[in-house]
Protein backbone atom coordinates (compact mmCIF):
# COMPACT_ATOMS: atom_id res chain seq x y z
CA UNK A 1 0.00 0.00 0.00
CA UNK A 2 1.44 3.34 -1.05
CA UNK A 3 1.02 6.14 1.47
CA UNK A 4 1.48 9.82 0.77
CA UNK A 5 1.73 11.85 3.96
CA UNK A 6 1.00 15.55 3.53
CA UNK A 7 1.68 18.45 5.85
CA UNK A 8 1.97 22.22 5.84
CA UNK A 9 -1.52 23.45 5.11
CA UNK A 10 -3.19 26.14 7.16
CA UNK A 11 -4.54 29.66 7.24
CA UNK A 12 -2.60 32.53 5.72
CA UNK A 13 -3.36 36.10 4.73
CA UNK A 14 -3.43 37.18 1.12
CA UNK A 15 0.07 37.87 -0.12
CA UNK A 16 1.58 35.37 2.27
CA UNK A 17 3.37 32.08 1.70
CA UNK A 18 3.01 28.44 2.67
CA UNK A 19 5.06 25.35 1.97
CA UNK A 20 3.39 21.99 1.61
CA UNK A 21 5.26 18.73 2.08
CA UNK A 22 4.47 15.22 0.92
CA UNK A 23 6.49 12.23 2.06
CA UNK A 24 6.38 8.66 0.90
CA UNK A 25 8.58 5.59 0.95
CA UNK A 26 11.90 5.59 -0.81
CA UNK A 27 10.86 2.69 -2.98
CA UNK A 28 8.00 4.75 -4.38
CA UNK A 29 9.72 8.12 -4.41
CA UNK A 30 12.63 6.95 -6.49
CA UNK A 31 10.44 6.01 -9.46
CA UNK A 32 7.35 8.16 -9.07
CA UNK A 33 6.41 11.37 -10.79
CA UNK A 34 5.17 13.51 -7.91
CA UNK A 35 2.83 16.44 -7.95
CA UNK A 36 0.05 18.45 -6.34
CA UNK A 37 -3.54 19.03 -7.31
CA UNK A 38 -6.20 21.08 -5.60
CA UNK A 39 -9.94 21.16 -5.31
CA UNK A 40 -11.98 24.13 -4.19
CA UNK A 41 -15.60 23.78 -3.05
CA UNK A 42 -17.90 23.29 -6.00
CA UNK A 43 -15.03 23.02 -8.46
CA UNK A 44 -13.22 20.20 -10.20
CA UNK A 45 -9.83 19.03 -9.07
CA UNK A 46 -7.12 20.87 -10.98
CA UNK A 47 -3.42 20.61 -11.58
CA UNK A 48 -1.18 22.73 -9.38
CA UNK A 49 2.22 21.33 -10.29
CA UNK A 50 3.52 17.96 -11.40
CA UNK A 51 6.80 16.44 -12.43
CA UNK A 52 6.99 15.59 -16.09
CA UNK A 53 9.41 13.65 -18.24
CA UNK A 54 12.93 14.91 -18.68
CA UNK A 55 13.02 16.61 -15.31
CA UNK A 56 10.58 19.35 -16.22
CA UNK A 57 7.57 20.48 -14.21
CA UNK A 58 4.09 21.32 -15.40
CA UNK A 59 2.23 24.09 -13.57
CA UNK A 60 -1.34 25.15 -13.70
CA UNK A 61 -1.75 28.46 -15.50
CA UNK A 62 -2.83 30.30 -12.36
CA UNK A 63 0.19 29.05 -10.41
CA UNK A 64 3.00 29.90 -12.80
CA UNK A 65 5.48 32.30 -11.27
CA UNK A 66 4.03 31.93 -7.79
CA UNK A 67 4.34 28.23 -6.94
CA UNK A 68 7.44 26.05 -7.09
CA UNK A 69 7.61 22.27 -6.94
CA UNK A 70 10.79 20.66 -5.67
CA UNK A 71 11.95 17.34 -4.27
CA UNK A 72 14.43 16.21 -1.66
CA UNK A 73 15.55 12.73 -2.62
CA UNK A 74 17.34 12.18 0.68
CA UNK A 75 14.08 12.78 2.57
CA UNK A 76 11.75 11.12 0.04
CA UNK A 77 9.74 14.31 0.14
CA UNK A 78 8.28 16.66 -2.44
CA UNK A 79 7.58 20.28 -1.59
CA UNK A 80 5.22 22.88 -2.95
CA UNK A 81 6.33 26.42 -2.16
CA UNK A 82 3.40 28.79 -2.58
CA UNK A 83 4.04 32.52 -2.64
CA UNK A 84 1.82 35.55 -3.22
CA UNK A 85 -1.19 33.55 -2.15
CA UNK A 86 -4.63 34.83 -3.06
CA UNK A 87 -8.06 34.00 -1.66
CA UNK A 88 -8.71 32.13 -4.90
CA UNK A 89 -6.00 29.67 -3.89
CA UNK A 90 -8.17 28.43 -1.05
CA UNK A 91 -8.71 24.70 -1.59
CA UNK A 92 -7.83 21.24 -0.39
CA UNK A 93 -4.44 20.37 -1.81
CA UNK A 94 -3.71 16.75 -2.67
CA UNK A 95 -0.35 15.11 -3.13
CA UNK A 96 -0.23 12.83 -6.16
CA UNK A 97 2.14 10.09 -7.27
CA UNK A 98 2.11 8.07 -10.43
CA UNK A 99 4.44 5.18 -11.05
CA UNK A 100 5.81 4.31 -14.49
CA UNK A 101 3.96 1.02 -14.83
CA UNK A 102 0.54 2.17 -15.87
CA UNK A 103 -2.41 4.34 -14.94
CA UNK A 104 -3.50 1.92 -12.24
CA UNK A 105 -0.39 2.84 -10.27
CA UNK A 106 -1.73 6.26 -9.31
CA UNK A 107 -2.00 7.37 -5.70
CA UNK A 108 -3.40 10.31 -3.75
CA UNK A 109 -2.77 11.77 -0.34
CA UNK A 110 -5.56 12.53 2.09
CA UNK A 111 -5.49 16.24 1.32
CA UNK A 112 -4.48 19.29 3.31
CA UNK A 113 -6.56 22.44 3.63
CA UNK A 114 -5.13 25.76 2.54
CA UNK A 115 -7.18 28.83 3.38
CA UNK A 116 -6.18 32.30 2.23
CA UNK A 117 -7.97 35.20 3.89
CA UNK A 118 -8.43 38.56 2.23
Amino acid sequence: QVQLVESGGGLVQAGGSLRLSCATSGRVFSVAAMGWYRQAPGKQRELVAAEASGGSTNYGDLMKGRFTLSRDNAKNTVFLQMNSLEPEDTAVYYCHAILPWGAEYEYWGQGTQVTVSS
